[in-house]
């Protein structure tokens, strides 16, 4: 098709960076290329799922304008931008994923031919493919085909989600819009995921069956880590490497905590020496393409073999993380889960001496506390779409909410003895150990999703042992 047929191409802006086009290339550009027939595909799995989360939607909302954006790239340095992710609600209500294109809104129409004023139309809006009679084909490198590939069309993402398409530039934005800057909204949409439906936990299995592989890929380089002045990178990086060839990448930033390192809760930097004799903790989560996520933690002696002081320590945290998995079952307050972690954690800091209280008396709510010293954070957090799932949700939905079938969970206790703390023996600064498992919560009660994943201090010597001979 040439130029002669469509609008006239307009020359690009010309900048430092972007020197101006030969006569040629723009009377050329636009031609000799091959017509690009369009097979439409089936609805892919989730498409039926997400439109029965936006029927709750509709349901919650009625007569309302409701606006679900997937956001936009973020620029990490000056034309440089992170990796695009869709917000995890339009994702959730849509059924796109890692491919979502950037910009892309949900809308929600009130439809004036439903019974009684109810109900919506729903149209995703998104920047459709440009022709390649246009400037922005091969001038624009953040949306155009000829820097960043193929793009979808409106057809075919129809076809795909199951949903109606129109261009991003019809859609209008009003004052009277319910968006994710609504706190009704935004919490609506968190609580909507609360219970996970069969295609989530489907999902959340393969996030985890994904790490598991990682984790296996870990203990195999862990001899290369003890070699590398910064073999704590050494181990981030062969997760990396597993998340990406099998999945979309990691949920989260990968903590690769070696010695006294694993004792700082969100240790990302990952720049230390990983030295046998210490412990690795690592907290890594493959997100699959869907963008359901894992999130896995083991602790790790670096030369396979645990000290009798640190086999201690991973004994009482291994002991907390039982205890927690024992009192889950559906209709059992979330918070109990945490509370069981605790009573085990405050006993053991209590006989050790290293409690300034007793066991009761640090586990009374007022005046207690003594033993967060050695676990600051919470047991226990909803996992999905999000590593920290539902967020927004209400405190009565959440924290104080009752355990139901469908649920996705981390129990995750721990035990961390910081380098400088005089408040514990010598033999215990530096040590620090988590357990997480990934558990979901049926009708039966729970079920570890990681439980294949070496959890004893036993299971974990024989699987470094193994690993030490791949």
């Amino acid at each position: 098709m040439s130029t002669a047929e469509n609008e006239t191409i307009e020359e690009a802006p010309v900048t430092n960076r972007k020197q101006p086009f030969p006569r040629g290339f723009l009377d050329t550009i636009s031609t000799g290329w091959a017509d690009r027939p369009e097979s439409l595909p089936s609805a892919r799995p989730q498409a039926a799922f997400a439109a029965a989360r936006r029927a709750k939607v509709s349901a919650a909302f009625p007569g309302k304008r409701v606006v679900i954006e997937a956001g936009s790239l973020k620029q990490r340095s000056n034309d440089t931008d992170y990796p695009f992710r869709a917000h995890s609600a339009f994702a959730h209500l849509t059924g796109w994923a890692a491919d979502t294109e950037p910009d892309s809104v949900l809308v929600f129409e009130p439809s004036s031919a439903a019974a009684g004023g109810g109900g919506h139309d729903v149209t995703l809006y998104f920047r459709e493919r440009a022709d390649r009679t246009t400037t922005e084909f091969y001038a624009d490198a953040t949306v155009g085909e000829f820097w960043i590939g193929p793009r979808p069309s409106l057809a075919g993402v129809a076809a795909d989600l199951a949903v109606a398409t129109d261009h991003l530039a019809a859609f209008g934005a009003t004052n009277d819009d319910l968006t994710l800057a609504d706190a009704e909204l935004e919490r609506f949409v968190s609580e909507l995921r609360l219970v996970k439906d069969e295609y989530e936990i489907a999902e959340m299995r393969r996030a985890v069956e994904i790490t598991a592989r990682g984790f296996d890929d870990i203990i195999t380089a862990l001899p290369d880590a003890a070699q590398h002045a910064r073999g704590e990178r050494v181990v981030e990086g062969v997760f990396h490497r597993r998340a990406r060839e099998d999945g979309n990448g990691e949920g989260y930033d990968t903590i690769s905590a070696s010695g006294p390192h694993a004792c700082y809760l969100h240790w990302t930097r990952n720049d230390g020496a990983v030295i046998p004799g210490d412990l690795i903790l690592v907290d890594a989560g493959v997100e699959a393409d869907s963008l359901y996520t894992a999130d896995i933690t083991r602790t790790l002696p670096v030369n396979g073999t645990f000290s009798d002081v640190q086999r201690r320590v991973y004994d009482t945290v291994l002991e907390a993380a039982d205890a927690a998995f024992a009192v889950a079952r559906p209709g059992v307050k979330f918070r109990e889960v945490h509370e069981a972690a605790m009573a085990v954690i405050a006993a053991r800091t209590a006989e050790w001496g290293i409690l300034p209280v007793t066991a009761d008396e640090a586990l009374d709510a007022d005046a207690g506390g003594q033993h967060r010293r050695y676990m600051v954070h919470g047991t226990s957090h909803h996992l999905g779409i999000d590593v920290h799932d539902c967020a927004q949700a209400r405190r009565e939905m959440y924290y104080d909410g009752v355990l139901e079938a469908g649920m996705v969970f981390t129990i995750e206790p721990g035990l961390y003895f910081q380098i400088d703390d005089l408040t514990v023996p010598e033999e215990l600064r530096g040590i620090g150990v988590r357990i997480e498992d990934d558990i979901l919560m049926t009708a039966e009660g729970p079920v570890n999703l990681s439980a294949d994943i070496p959890r004893t201090a036993d299971e974990v010597e024989a699987w470094i042992e193994r690993g030490s001979k791949a």
